[in-house]
């Protein structure tokens, strides 16, 4: 239990302080406090592993006709709806979320390749592996 408690946390802290750099970086981009900071990256983090996916697969076909740069749209649409769902947390536009967002992943993959030493062992089991039983 302890062993998924450790990556889920790593993650969570190096979304709060992307969204924290990001706020700094974007003037329509804006946190109230730290209680906003962390509920916003936390809710980011949920809606990346539920609605994400959802976005992903209803607009398949526009994501593949865009060769993908639809994705980015749908990374806008989901820091949008946080901002909307976080008291204190506020993106003033749509463009201000695309590149915020654009911004962010590139801040994790670079922060999460740098805390982690740069290897892909970094993943959260969210189902038993071969041989393994959840109770």
């Amino acid at each position: 239990m302890l062993a998924n408690l450790t990556p889920f946390l790593l993650h969570w802290a190096l979304t709060a302080f992307a969204l924290w750099v990001a706020s700094h970086v974007f003037k329509g981009m804006r946190f109230s406090g730290t209680g906003a900071l962390v509920v916003a990256a936390l809710l980011l983090g949920l809606a990346n592993a539920i609605v994400r996916p959802l976005l992903v697969l209803l607009t398949l076909p526009l994501t593949l006709i865009t060769f993908g740069l639809f994705l980015l749209v749908i990374n806008a649409v989901v820091l949008m709806l946080v901002a909307k769902l976080v008291e204190g947390f506020s993106i003033d536009g749509f463009w201000t979320a695309l590149w915020a967002s654009l911004f962010m992943s590139v801040l994790s993959v670079v922060l999460g390749a740098f805390v982690l030493g740069g290897t892909p062992d970094f993943t959260i089991q969210t189902s038993p592996g071969p041989g393994q039983v959840w109770l």
